[in-house]
């Protein structure tokens, strides 16, 4: 499970919304908050990909995999909707030439973060890597832009339920997963497959991911300053998640969903069965019946499993703007790793492309967690925005002010 979000804005990096000020001034406000749940969601992918799996003397997942798998992906997706909702503009969205030229460098950005993403892949990661999403997340979000908070919430409940059943259905039409890091290669030689992997057949597929960008958005179009704005993220969010798991594990083992997956599906034992619902699909669900989609699977992307995910993403961002309320300078080192996932997530990658890590899962588990808090802390104060995000921002705001300064057609003579 890997995740990133590349879209933090200036400011040594660190998330900023515009709020009014004093006669009408315009401040800026850091959301500490912000930064420190993206800096958790690398904690998170970082234990994912480094810890065991399987805790043997327990016999069961481990905490690790039980508490983050699927669900820092889900957080990551989520704030990156929301720092687009602050990169055009906040609380009130941009319209006319300001809103062109967010979505021209908007264009700008998903070709910088997928070109990295590819150029990773050349190395093989053993894992799989989310920045070639990261593009198609992108540009699949810029028809929303402009979009007011209900419109974004009713997408994005749209984008969870109907988009997992185009999903399953796509897995016997369209050509199948087979790249865990395809690379600018594949993408030539095999751009149907690539694409397919992109939008619905991998691990990250865009248009189930769809509902916690849109969600995302819309909660970047909220006063997220507001004490009562947090609570209610916090409940909502626990609220959400809950019901999805309750209504998912009702249906499995009360009414019967689970002995209708298990007769639709008689190669598989019972065994293999909850295997998936713990570990989630490798790489995608069968295909056998449409029950598959009431599992929470981490990873397998059903309506069950997106609302859960979300409902967790909710919960921690609300959680995290609460906390820096509290205890902001603590949340120091985890808010400067979070202004910078997009540079520590792809060193991340390119240090488990080693393999030096199964030597001892637990030591380099910590040793990434110090090293990139120190290195984010350090570039923060030093220098600012991290180097790959600098080259976003560069990138994305010179297309944007570029289209944003171009007069309108009409009045070119």
């Amino acid at each position: 499970m890997s995740a990133v979000d590349p879209t933090t804005t200036r400011g040594g990096g660190t998330a900023v919304l515009n709020v009014p000020g004093p006669a009408g001034r315009r401040t800026k406000r850091r959301l500490v908050g912000v930064d420190a749940a993206r800096g958790f969601a690398l904690l998170g992918m970082v234990a994912v990909h480094t810890m065991p799996v399987w805790d043997e003397e327990a016999g069961r997942a481990s905490l690790s995999w039980s508490l983050f798998a699927g669900h820092s992906a889900a957080l990551f997706a989520t704030l990156a909707g929301v720092s687009l909702a602050f990169l055009s503009g906040g609380r009130t969205p941009h319209e006319g030439r300001r809103l062109a030229g967010d979505r021209a460098g908007l264009v700008g950005r998903a070709a910088v973060i997928a070109l990295v993403g590819f150029l990773v892949g050349f190395v093989a990661p053993p894992v799989n890597n989310i920045l070639i999403y990261y593009g198609m997340f992108f540009l699949l979000a810029i028809p929303f832009l402009g979009l007011r908070i209900r419109h974004l919430l009713a997408a994005s409940v749209l984008f969870a339920v109907l988009s997992p059943f185009l999903m399953q259905w796509s897995l016997e039409v369209l050509p199948a997963h087979v790249y865990g890091n395809p690379t600018l290669w594949n993408l030539v030689t095999e751009p149907v497959t690539v694409l397919s992997q992109l939008l619905l057949t991998g691990t990250y597929p865009a248009l189930p991911y769809m509902s916690y960008l849109l969600a995302g958005l819309a909660l970047g179009r909220m006063n997220l300053t507001s004490r009562k704005v947090q609570l209610w993220l916090v409940g909502v969010g626990a609220a959400t998640a809950l019901l999805a798991w309750t209504v998912s594990m009702v249906a499995l083992l009360v009414f019967g969903v689970y002995e209708r997956i298990w007769s639709a599906t008689p190669w598989m034992s019972e065994e293999q069965i909850d295997s998936i619902l713990v570990f989630g699909p490798e790489p995608s669900l069968p295909t056998t019946t449409l029950w598959w989609l009431t599992v929470p699977a981490p990873h397998s992307n059903t309506p069950a499993a997106l609302f859960v995910s979300l409902g967790m993403a909710v919960f921690a961002l609300g959680a995290f703007l609460l906390l820096a309320r509290l205890i902001g300078k603590a949340l120091t080192p985890l808010a400067a790793a979070g202004s910078m996932t997009f540079t520590l997530y792809t060193l991340h990658l390119l240090f488990l492309a080693t393999g030096v890590y199964d030597l001892a899962p637990g030591f380099w588990f910590w040793m990434q967690l110090v090293v990139f808090g120190l290195l984010a802390v350090a570039w923060q104060r030093a220098v600012g925005q991290g180097p790959l995000e600098k080259l976003v921002a560069r990138v994305s705001k010179g297309i944007t002010r570029r289209v944003a300064a171009r007069p309108p057609a009409e009045s070119i003579r």
